[in-house]
């Protein structure tokens, strides 16, 4: 046996009392060390290089000599360590992207919106009178192309988005009852999903809406202080009073699935576990996920670093509570830290950050292809329309520079395969070209991944039946 080298980009190791578990970058793979593999890394981390010889003069009085080959040979195959006279592998080979298998389609079918929130980043955004509805045939169009690009898939969805996508229901309405037909035809599930305001929700909408199981996400950003500094009506108004009694009305008769509600996290909004407490404690909300703004286009709405801090603390509150309640074999509605958890357990190994412009394509009012929803009525070129297809060529040289980390900072970083660069549009948005990585909050996304692996690791170890009931059903719901 040669010299070999810690292949240290491809492990994280996180101490629990007299416990060791090593996080595997590569698969995004959790493994609790024994005593001998926890001496070898050890070995390994104090020496750099290690021979047979300093093998053999430090472990094999302990361990019976086959027993160690076995592990190093094992951990050599899992890429931890290496022959120092190779190269150490950390990424696959970026890929040339032939096919786009979508199974998600998403329809902007109304840029009008009755509010004005401050923060909004939708830059086709007009006012209701002003708003360009999309029309039927475009939506089908959508559906139709969804279907050409991805057939025989059992599952599809549909997400209605906007402006206010509430304000364009007699397409929703004519959307839903074409898929269920169609998709039924094919022996397929499709689901559909939307984000609202819900100022303009009513019984029959939400009857409606319980009849065909749609995933309702509510945009709500905490208590009426809070929720009233931005998120107001044309006129100026703040918004919570009737969003509230909208949401009482809502949770109190929908049925078909949990309700979320996703908070925007603006500068001088920071209190999130105060936020958290109302909305899931008080008002009753399934879930609650937070989104910091960081880089919008009004640059006066945008987290500074130290309020990004003391939103990274606060999700470690709540992530200490989601643990707590996890050992008790309860759920915790923490978005953020569910998602991460989800992550960890199916043991997610992100090439991409997300499936936009490969699972997911964005409709804008005229038909046209767009990265993900953030994108349409942005400066971004298109990839394309509904009617002619993907510009396959433009998309997949968009996603082939994303994929290649050579160079970007991302190549050895160790929540690369979890973060896999960050937002597209955080990207744009902040530095105008969604193919460069998001490095403004870089540290700090690496700090809360090394949390969750914590306290997934600890979950693992003493409540591991927590994922079966409460995260792996997350995914079907």
């Amino acid at each position: 046996m040669g010299s070999l080298s810690l292949v240290k980009p491809n492990i994280h190791l996180v101490n629990l009392k007299e416990r060791t578990m090593l996080f595997h970058v590569p698969t995004s793979g959790l493994f609790e060390l024994d005593n001998m593999g926890r001496d070898v890394i050890d070995l390994f981390s104090n020496e750099g290089e290690v021979t047979a010889t300093m093998i053999k003069d430090n472990l094999a009085g302990r361990y019976a000599a086959g027993e160690l080959s076995e592990l190093l040979e094992d951990l050599k195959s899992m890429q931890v360590i290496h022959d120092s006279t190779g190269v150490a592998a950390y990424n696959p080979e970026p890929k040339k992207i032939e096919n786009f298998p979508l199974t998600t389609v998403v329809l902007n079918v109304n840029t009008g919106c009755n509010l004005s929130c401050t923060y909004c980043y939708k830059e086709d955004l007009t006012t209701p009178s002003a708003g360009l509805k999309m029309e039927v045939d475009t939506a089908i169009q959508s559906v139709e192309m969804l279907l050409k690009e991805s057939p025989d898939q059992k599952q599809y969805n549909v997400v209605f988005f906007g402006g206010e996508p509430l304000s364009n229901m007699p397409l929703i309405r004519e959307v839903v009852a074409y898929c269920e037909r169609r998709f039924a035809d094919l022996e397929a599930r499709v689901d559909f999903t939307m984000t609202t305001n819900a100022t303009l929700l009513n019984e029959e909408l939400v009857d409606w809406f319980n009849e065909h199981r749609f995933g309702l996400t509510i945009s709500m950003d905490g208590p009426k202080a809070m929720h009233d500094k931005n998120r107001i009506t044309v006129g100026g108004q703040g918004t919570y009073d009737v969003v509230k009694k909208k949401v009482d009305m809502l949770l109190s008769r929908y049925t078909a699935r949990p309700v979320g509600c996703r908070v925007t996290l603006t500068k001088g909004i920071t209190d999130v576990e105060t936020i958290f407490n109302h909305l899931y404690h008080d008002l009753g909300f399934a879930e609650v996920g937070f989104g910091p703004v960081t880089s919008g286009d009004i640059a006066e709405f945008n987290l500074s670093g130290e309020e990004m801090e003391k939103v990274f603390e606060g999700q470690k509150v709540l992530g200490r509570k989601y643990l707590e309640a996890a050992l008790q074999n309860k759920n915790f509605g923490f978005g953020n830290m569910h998602q991460l958890m989800t992550d960890l357990h199916e043991g997610t190994k992100k090439q991409l950050p997300c499936g936009a412009g490969v699972g997911l394509l964005a409709v804008d009012k005229e038909g046209g292809l767009n990265l993900c929803h953030r994108f349409t009525g942005s400066d971004q070129p298109l990839f394309g329309d509904v009617e002619k297809g993907i510009d396959k060529p433009a998309l997949a040289s968009f996603i082939e520079e994303r994929l290649d980390r050579t160079g970007k900072g991302c190549e050895t970083c160790r929540i690369r395969n979890i973060c896999s660069g960050g937002c597209y549009h955080e990207s744009y948005a902040k530095y105008g070209d969604p193919a460069i990585p998001s490095y403004h909050y870089c540290d700090l996304l690496r700090d809360w991944v090394d949390f969750g692996v914590e306290i997934y690791s600890q979950i693992m170890l003493e409540n591991p039946g927590f994922f079966d009931a409460y995260v792996s059903p997350r995914r079907g719901a």
